[in-house]
């Protein structure tokens, strides 16, 4: 029960492998294509909870677990000089960029262009929305440009029950409305409780039922306290 208490106090490293795409499949397929090629541009937005921040930062683990040099830079305080001469970057929040910031990723663009990299970008809205010097919504836009969905309630509970079903756990009845109700309602903790569950389920010789989850979860209170 403990073991399911850390799963259920944790927070999954984000990976391509844990993001749900949902409508995203396109988009996760091209960021996929990106790095396999480690060139090219691609621009991701949506509101918050989409998972652009997701994809970004696992796209880094995937590209660092390759031994590519790579910067993650961030509004509203972006280091520009961890980009340089790397072979990809992440830029998220591209819409919260200062004025000479912009200035700054309108120069990384080309120089990555020129040198043959990638850059993966996100923001709130799509290049024409943003708030931002012309020549780089021009810039941003001419890329491949994708927006993300969040999952609707109901499209999290059909993929944690294709999950479920795919490692042959059974839920009880009401155990994936409780999850979702009752525990952090990002995908990669919903599948990485779900996992830890199935792991519990089998060393306790229990059925996967909301008592399992409801004794996780005051474990979880009493190590918190």
């Amino acid at each position: 029960m403990k073991q399911l208490a850390l799963a259920l106090g944790a927070r999954p490293a984000p990976t391509l492998e844990n993001f749900v795409p949902g409508r995203n499949a396109a988009a996760l397929a091209a960021v996929r294509v990106l790095l396999a090629d480690m060139a090219g541009q691609v621009y991701l937005w949506g509101a918050p909870g989409s998972g652009r921040t997701h994809i970004l930062e696992a796209a880094l683990a995937a590209a660092r677990a390759r031994g590519i040099a790579c910067a993650r830079i961030a509004a509203p305080h972006p280091d520009w000089d961890a980009a340089h001469g790397k072979h990809i970057a992440t830029v998220d929040d591209v819409e919260r960029l200062a004025a000479s910031d912009q200035v700054r990723l309108f120069d990384l663009l080309n120089e990555l262009r020129l040198a043959g990299g990638a850059l993966l970008a996100a923001g709130a809205a799509a290049p024409a929305g943003l708030a931002l010097r012309e020549d780089l919504r021009t810039r941003l836009a001419a890329g491949l440009v994708f927006q993300l969905h969040a999952l609707d309630d109901a499209e999290k509970a059909a993929a944690l029950a294709a999950h479920a079903a795919a490692r042959g756990l059974r839920l009880g009845d009401g155990v994936l409305a409780y999850l979702l109700t009752h525990l952090r309602r990002d995908m990669a903790t919903q599948i990485a409780v779900l996992d830890a569950l199935d792991r519990c389920s089998l060393e306790q010789k229990r059925p996967v039922t909301l008592p399992l989850v409801r004794e996780a979860l005051a474990e979880l209170a009493r190590e918190e306290r």
